[in-house]
């Protein structure tokens, strides 16, 4: 009996975003006033959290709490590692990772930042941009996330004056320009009273704009990673050997970006065989046609070799190559230096690497390279060159951020020590010179 082939639907439409602030910026009561007034806490944590703000003499709820979880940084009143929190509307899910404001966890932010697809950055309306509010700037150009909110908070302490909110929107508009951010979205709100969080404030009247729950609605999403090239990370392969399929060899992973389409001319990387798609698996059932980020499985006209790690593309093909220069992030408190053998993971593969050379590292507070430093540290970014012992199809970072990102990890103990993107820091749009920039 014949399987018949159907259309799958577009999936679900979901937002990552990440917030990122100074120290003290209202961050994290931010986040909680977002998820309490668009009705996604529960019953019983918001008892939890009225109960713990009575013990503190608190009269009101203390929204920071539904965040900020670990006992450090209730005790400090301040973020410390990634907290991330799911919460959906009836038009959009949401992934939102609350990242911390300390320049000794910048690293964090990375993280948080990484895979997001906006990232909002709060700014203190008393204190206006400084330098930690650049320092998550440049995290969000490096790492190329595709949209920027400015939220100005506490709008109440400077009497909701939008002479205030101008003169903050203006200020760093011109530093994402010269970052080559594009456009900049700002929204002027007062976490503590709601103020153009959830619902419009009324003591903003001069604002038209949306609110920021308003502008997480209607952001556009998804787009990006399907209109790229196809690239399949094949995470596992499927040879069930039963009597009703004795010859089935399927290859299971999810698709980074582009679409696959039942008659596709495929290129397995880094072998460069050439094959012809001529099935999808989505869910257990068949289907005409894929697209990131949903994972399937594929099977091919041709037996040939393909394994973990292997990559199944359309289009241009990228050059497999062994010597690698990208633009890193190090996470560990170990210093990367030249001559330490790493382990590379590349989406689903994961070769033997050494670092060859360390050229040099970027100051993130005046955009100034170091050259030639001695090592790389803890919350430090810089520019790598490795050599792998194995061939990687591998694309810029500025092109594809699934596949022009990496992982270095230690090999003795699995520890991940560097957070890697290939190719340049900063986007072309860029402005010239960035130095300076920051002080």
């Amino acid at each position: 009996m014949t399987a018949t082939m159907t259309t799958t639907t577009a999936p679900v439409d979901t937002l990552r975003f990440a917030t990122a602030g100074s120290v003290d910026d209202g961050k994290s009561t931010l986040v909680g006033r977002l998820l309490h007034d668009s009705k996604s806490v529960l019953t019983d944590q918001l008892e939890a959290v009225e109960h713990a703000s009575r013990n503190r003499g608190q009269d009101a709820p203390d929204l920071a709490l539904l965040t900020d979880g670990l006992r450090a940084e209730r005790e400090q009143g301040i973020t410390i590692d990634v907290a991330y929190r799911y919460f959906a509307t009836t038009s959009r899910r949401f992934i939102l990772a609350d990242t911390p404001g300390h320049v000794q966890y910048t690293r964090n932010m990375v993280t948080g930042a990484s895979t997001a697809e906006l990232t909002v950055i709060l700014v203190d309306a008393r204190n206006g941009v400084v330098e930690q509010t650049r320092r998550h700037a440049v995290i969000a150009a490096l790492l190329r996330v595709p949209h920027v909110v400015l939220a100005v908070n506490k709008m109440d302490l400077v009497d909701y004056r939008e002479s205030v909110f101008a003169a903050i929107a203006e200020e760093f508009g011109t530093f994402a320009n010269r970052l080559g951010i594009p456009g900049i979205a700002s929204v002027p709100v007062s976490a503590l009273a709601g103020d153009n969080v959830v619902e419009s404030s009324a003591r903003m009247d001069w604002y038209g704009g949306p609110t920021l729950l308003e502008h997480l609605q209607a952001v556009p999403v998804g787009s990006d990673a399907a209109a790229l090239g196809t690239r399949f990370p094949v995470q596992y392969v499927i040879r069930p050997r039963t009597a009703e399929h004795p010859d089935y060899r399927g290859y299971a992973g999810r698709l980074a970006s582009g679409a696959l389409r039942v008659g596709d001319r495929v290129t397995v990387l880094p072998a460069g065989l050439t094959t012809t798609v001529v099935g999808l698996d989505l869910l257990g059932e068949p289907v005409e046609e894929a697209w990131a980020p949903q994972s399937l499985t594929v099977s091919l006209a041709d037996d040939i070799d393909v394994s973990r790690g292997d990559l199944i593309v359309t289009g241009a093909v990228p050059e497999p190559v062994r010597d690698i220069e990208a633009t890193v992030t190090h996470l560990d408190e170990r210093p990367l230096r030249v001559g330490d053998h790493v382990l590379l993971k590349h989406t689903t593969r994961t070769v033997r690497a050494i670092v060859k050379d360390v050229p040099y590292l970027l100051d993130v507070s005046t955009l100034e390279r170091r050259e030639r430093p001695e090592a790389l540290r803890a919350n430090e970014i810089g520019h790598l060159v490795l050599r792998t012992a194995e061939p990687l199809a591998l694309d810029s970072y500025a092109a594809n951020r699934s596949t022009g990102s990496f992982l270095l990890i230690d090999p003795a103990d699995g520890t991940t020590r560097t957070a890697g993107m290939v190719g340049e820091a900063f986007s072309p749009a860029a402005k010239e010179p960035l130095r300076g920039v920051l002080t």
